[in-house]
Order: structure tokens, then C-alpha cells, then sequence
């Protein structure tokens, strides 16, 4: 998957998250208000306690009025920072909450609108892990991490004002300190963003392993392979918990520097406090009040040695999901689109090439698919592409539904280019139902239904009525509302076949493209899916790929496909006529099915 934030640093990467995901910075600067001045009311009380030691504790005379004012004081600011976090927290909280759903529903969207060759280029569960697992990671930085960031990162900058105005000789004292310890965070941080960004592909590549061996559990227990599979998949467990391990070190190392210099820091204030002294203009009072000071500036130090672990693995996840969003779709809209003329809809290819491994529109150096294809099909025909495993049938039809868009040459649809064409223009007009389609586990209704959300049950019983297999829907314990279980499992290859058809009719197609799954079906579901196949395609332009000629005998037009060419044209008679390579496969196909029928 194509990553070009990865050569970003976490500050672009995160701002390039709320340019995204605009909610995340909206309001930024009236939320960084509120904390600021949740952090400053804390900062009086070094102040009162300041003012306590040097002028309500007078030896020989404790001013209790004076204190009990000071502690009135107090109170009221604790208060004010108190509502005034409170305010801060809550706002970061939602606006953090809005700019993730929005993320998450973008990354959704975006992946569903890929093409066909970046899913297969990444694992389905890798792809899962970036709305799942990378966003769970962004909503736990969120939660503690970000909230950190802005209260501490308020705090530093207020406490970093009142101590260079308290007494700018120990404020620079305490800021030469502890300056260094950035030096240190900055080093360690590359190592930990590098660290992290292996934790999260890791982990994202082990989805994709587990997502298989759940999809496969059936293949793996009927060759009793799951021992082994699980022994492969340990091997990714490992590397994901070393890499975590790794990270995890990394990140342990930050905490203690972070004490280290927290001592040293006060180590350095207390020492120059007392060699500047009452001499000096420092009163005791001062002294312990700039001490607590101090701590305050420290604190947010010590929290951002932890934050910075977190918020690099939320940098790393961010910078991933990002990655799938600069992932170009595909194919590519069209920026002014042609919309589709009514009725009936031609398919014509115009010198058309096509490479699976092409990605720049030039043919690389492999054989392509497809060669030079030129081929009208006029609007309401129906016609089967024929041929041996790779001669390029299910290219074609790929690319007449703009699932990818050839290397060289145009596909016309009602004779404007596919490529001028806006992808729900084309999604209302042309329908692909595939060989193995999918179904949702839900009921029938519901794997139809979401074709075409205004239908009602009634509805879709009439269209069952209108293909002419009203009698199997009715045979079903419970009719439209029987549930299909998980991919449509507790159905047949057949019976979910009819599902596909029917779902194909709800959304009254112009084309239909249908991938042919008769070959592992009984006979009365095989003389099922023919009639309602051959109602659906009345009135429509059809392209069958045929995988037993039946299928091509039925058609109004045969075309024979060989390694990447038309090889013969014309209808089941005429080819037969001509005695050529489609007549010859004919006539084995007769005799070999002939054979199986006497054994």
C-alpha cells in the first residue's frame, strides 16, 4: 500500500491528520485557552505561599488574617482551574471523538473505492487493521496522550512565563538544566517513531493472517493442516511481540531520564537560591516559592517522557491510515463526467491492450491479457465469451465494468468512454453478478434489499415471480426473511447464485455481466439459474462468461477467446458451420458430457 506520509516527522504527520479530519483543530485555540488558564490559576499558589513565609510568618507575629486571605485566594483559583480543565478536557474530549469518526468513515469509503489491484496487493485484514486496530490506537492517544499534550504543554509555557518574571537568574538556571533533556527526548524519539512504525505493520500483517485462517478454517480442517498453519503463524507472533518488545525499551528509557533530570534541575535551583540569597535580593519565601515552581515546570517533563511513547504509536498509526488515503482510487473519476444516454446501452472496445502490471497506462514488458481487441456489441444482445483458463474472458468483462481500465486503448459504453463515465452512473446502469457471489450474514431480504434500500418484501417476492423461481423462495422455512448464515454458508453454490440474480433484477440493470457458476450445481438448480438467467437478460445487454457451452449455445452470440485475442465470432450455429476451434471444443464438450452422464 502505497505510503507517502511515511517520510514525514510526527508534527506534519499530525497536522496533516487534522487537515484530514478538520474537527480534530476545530476550536484548537479557545480549548488551548481554557487550559491555559486552568494551569495559570495553579501557578498563584508558589505566589500566596511565597507571600505566607515573608510576610504572614514574621517571627514573633503570625498574621493569621493575612494567611486566611491568602488561603481564600487559593481556594478561588483551585476553583477557576479546576471548572477551567474541566471546560478544556471536555472540549478535546468530543472534538477528538467528531475528528475520528469522520476519519474512520473516510478510510472506510476510501478503501471500498480502491481498485481491484491494491486489494489484492494487501491482505484483507491488513486493510481491516487500519479502521480497526490504527484508529483504536488514535482514540486511546485521544483519550490520555492528547489531553497530556495540550494541559501539559499549557502548563510548561505558563510556568516558563512566571518563573523568568519570578527571578530570571533561576529561571535560567533551570532552563539550562533541563534543557538537555531535549536533546536526549529528540534522540531517543527517532528511534522510537522507527520502532513503532514496525510495531503497527506487524501487527497489521498478523490480522491479515488471522483473517485468512478464520476465512480458511474449513479448507484447513478438511486437510488437517491446522497444526501447521498455527506453527506458521507463531512465526508472526513472534516477530509482532519483538517488535513490540523493542519499542517497549525504547520507550522505558525515557521515564527515568526524564528523573534524572528533574533532580539535577532542582539540584541546580536550590544550589544558585542559596548563593544569590537575602544579599542577593532572594528571600526565603521566594526561594521555596520558585522551588515549587520549579516542580510545576518539571511535571509536565516527567508526563511527556510516558505521552511520548504513546503519541509516537498514534503518530505511527496516523501516518499509516494516512497512507491508505493518499492511496489513489480506482480507476480514476473523471473530473467533468458524460452521463449515460437512456435505454439499452452498445459495448465497444477500440483497440483495446491490458496488463495486469501495468500501473502508468504503458504496457510493461509481460505478455499482456489482452492484444489489439476490437469488438461491438450492439445494445440488447447477448453474447458468451468462451475460451481456455486465461484467454482473457474475465479481463474482459473486468474491464467493460471499469473494474480496472486498460492498458492501451477505450472501452465505449452506449458510445461514450468508460473513463467519462461518473462510477454511480455506471454502478445504476450495469450490474456484475460474479461467479462466487457474496452474500452478508443476514436474510435474503437484507442481501437484497441493500441493492435497492425503498423495496419492500413485497417487492421482492414479485421479482422472485417475474425469473420464475417463486416455487424454491417459497420452499424455504421462512421464505424472504431465511437467514443465509456467514457468506451465505447455509445455502448452496446454486442457491446463492439465484440470490446474486435476483439482486441483479432488483436494480433493473441496462448491462448485466454474469460470471457463470453451473459447473458445481445439481441439475434442477442448473435449470433454474438458465430460466431466470434467460428472463433477466431479455430486454438487456448481456456478457456470459461461459464455462460449459450450454451456457454459449443459448446465447445470440458466441466469442472465442485465446491467450489474449479473439480467436472466432459469431453465433453457436454459425461457429459450428464453420468447423473451426469452437466447434471442435464443442463437439469434445458433447462427448466428454455424454460419457458422464452413461457412467
Amino acid at each position: 500500500m502505497n505510503e507517502p506520509v511515511g517520510r514525514f516527522g510526527s508534527a506534519r504527520t499530525i497536522g496533516r491528520g487534522m487537515r484530514v479530519a478538520p474537527a480534530l483543530s476545530n476550536g484548537i485555540g479557545l480549548t488551548f485557552l481554557f487550559a491555559f488558564i486552568g494551569t495559570g490559576a495553579r501557578l498563584v499558589i508558589p505566589i500566596l505561599i511565597q507571600l505566607s513565609i515573608d510576610h504572614g510568618l514574621q517571627p514573633g507575629n503570625v498574621r493569621v488574617s493575612y494567611i486566611g486571605l491568602l488561603g481564600l485566594i487559593g481556594s478561588v483559583c483551585v476553583l477557576i482551574s479546576s471548572a477551567s480543565l474541566r471546560i478544556a478536557t471536555k472540549r478535546l474530549g468530543t472534538r477528538a471523538e467528531e475528528g475520528l469518526f469522520t476519519l474512520r468513515i473516510k478510510l472506510f469509503d476510501h478503501i471500498h473505492r480502491l481498485s481491484l489491484a491494491d486489494h489484492n496487493d494487501e491482505k484483507r485484514g491488513a486493510l481491516v487493521s487500519r479502521v480497526t486496530s490504527d484508529i483504536e490506537t488514535l482514540t486511546m492517544f485521544f483519550s490520555w496522550g492528547g489531553l497530556s499534550l495540550l494541559l501539559d504543554g499549557s502548563q510548561m509555557i505558563a510556568v516558563a512565563s512566571v518563573m523568568l518574571a519570578y527571578d530570571w537568574r533561576l529561571a535560567l538556571v533551570a532552563l539550562s538544566v533541563s534543557a538537555p533533556l531535549i536533546l536526549v527526548l529528540r534522540l531517543v524519539q527517532s528511534r522510537l517513531v522507527y520502532a513503532h512504525n514496525i510495531s503497527r505493520e506487524r501487527n497489521a500483517q498478523l490480522l491479515g493472517v488471522f483473517s485468512e485462517m478464520v476465512s480458511g478454517a474449513e479448507t484447513l480442517r478438511a486437510y488437517n493442516a491446522t497444526d501447521l498453519m498455527i506453527t506458521s503463524v507463531a512465526k508472526d507472533v513472534r516477530n509482532r511481540g519483538d517488535s513490540n518488545i523493542r519499542a517497549g525499551v525504547i520507550g522505558a528509557f525515557l521515564f527515568p531520564s526524564g528523573e534524572v533530570f528533574a533532580v539535577f534541575t532542582v539540584m541546580a535551583v536550590v544550589g544558585a537560591g542559596l548563593l544569590i540569597g537575602p544579599s542577593g535580593g532572594l528571600s526565603a519565601g521566594a526561594l521555596v516559592g520558585f522551588v515549587f515552581l520549579t516542580y510545576r515546570f518539571l511535571e509536565p517533563i516527567a508526563e511527556f517522557t510516558e505521552v511520548i511513547d504513546q503519541t509516537q504509536s498514534a503518530v505511527a498509526s496516523l501516518r499509516r491510515v494516512l497512507g491508505v488515503l493518499d492511496t489513489p482510487i480506482g480507476p480514476p473519476q473523471p473530473t467533468s463526467p458524460i452521463v449515460l444516454p437512456n435505454g439499452v446501452l452498445s459495448i465497444d472496445f477500440v483497440d483495446v491492450s491490458f496488463a495486469y502490471g501495468s500501473r502508468l497506462g504503458e504496457v510493461d514488458d509481460d505478455t499482456p491479457v489482452l492484444s489489439s481487441i476490437n469488438l461491438h456489441v450492439p445494445g440488447g444482445q447477448h453474447i458468451a465469451l468462451v475460451g481456455p483458463s486465461g484467454s482473457g474472458k474475465t479481463t474482459l468483462a473486468r474491464l467493460i465494468a471499469r473494474l480496472a481500465d486498460p492498458t492501451v486503448g477505450s472501452v465505449m459504453l452506449g458510445g461514450v468512454a468508460l473513463h467519462r463515465v461518473d462510477n454511480a452512473d455506471l454502478r445504476q446502469r450495469l450490474i456484475v453478478v460474479p461467479q462466487e457471489p457474496f452474500l452478508f450474514a443476514d436474510t435474503i431480504a437484507y442481501n437484497l434489499r441493500f441493492a435497492s434500500p425503498d423495496a419492500t418484501d413485497s417487492e421482492l417476492r414479485d421479482v422472485f415471480r417475474d425469473l420464475g423461481i417463486d416455487d424454491w423462495l417459497d420452499a424455504l422455512p421462512q421464505g424472504i426473511n431465511t437467514n443465509v448464515g456467514q457468506r451465505g454458508g447455509s445455502l448452496s453454490a446454486g442457491e446463492r447464485q439465484l440470490i446474486a440474480l435476483v439482486r441483479a433484477a432488483v436494480v433493473r440493470p441496462d448491462v448485466l455481466i454474469l460470471d457463470e457458476a453451473t459447473s458445481s450445481v445439481d441439475a434442477l438448480t442448473e435449470v433454474r439459474i438458465s430460466k431466470a438467467l434467460s428472463k433477466l437478460a431479455l430486454g438487456r445487454t448481456t456478457v456470459s462468461i461461459a464455462h460449459r457451452l450450454s451456457t454459449a449455445a443459448r446465447a445470440e452470440r458466441v466469442i472465442l477467446l485465446e491467450q489474449g485475442k479473439i480467436l472466432e465470432d459469431g453465433s453457436h450455429r454459425q461457429l459450428l458451420a464453420a468447423n473451426g476451434r469452437y466447434a471442435k471444443q464443442y463437439e469434445t464438450w458433447v462427448t466428454s458430457t455424454q460419457s458422464n452422464l452413461e457412467s
